[in-house]
């Protein structure tokens, strides 16, 4: 199987602003009901930049999966509420607080030296609306101050 996020062609790059490390560069969006209960399931394997961004959402699993990945539970400013390193299948993980799940490879969070509390970048590349449906995407590509 094709090591790629399952959805349509436009993605982001999501960067830890604490630690200036990029977590992925082809961030696909699961925003309708479809894309969010297929998720990452039938996938092989999960390249260095490959990720899937589950919104809305406060609740994963991973019943289905083939590999351990790592997970970040993250509110509406991008600010990290909850990680989840190297979670393996046959998982449930819920964050009240969040109201969207990052998932990547695992290992991406150790590299990236990503804690609870840190701010992700946001940067659209390709031609997609706004990272929530009623909002249009930040000018700045970054994430509002608190």
């Amino acid at each position: 199987m094709d090591s790629s996020v399952p959805g349509d062609e436009a993605h982001y790059v999501l960067v830890n602003i604490e630690s200036g490390v990029k977590l992925a560069s082809r961030v696909r969006i699961a925003g309708d009901s479809a894309a969010r209960r297929k998720g990452l399931l039938g996938a092989d394997n999960l390249d260095r930049e490959a990720g899937l961004w589950i919104m809305p959402c406060e609740a994963i699993h991973t019943f289905g999966l083939k590999l351990p990945i790592d997970v970040l539970f993250l509110d509406r400013d991008f600010k990290v509420k909850k990680l989840l390193a190297g979670i393996r299948p046959y998982r449930i993980s819920v964050c009240l607080r969040a109201s969207s799940v990052l998932e990547i490879r695992a290992g991406a969070i150790a590299e990236s030296k990503t804690r609870v509390g840190d701010r992700l970048a946001v940067e659209r590349v390709g031609p997609v609306q706004g990272i929530y449906p009623e909002e249009p995407m930040r000018s700045d590509s970054t994430c509002p101050s608190s």
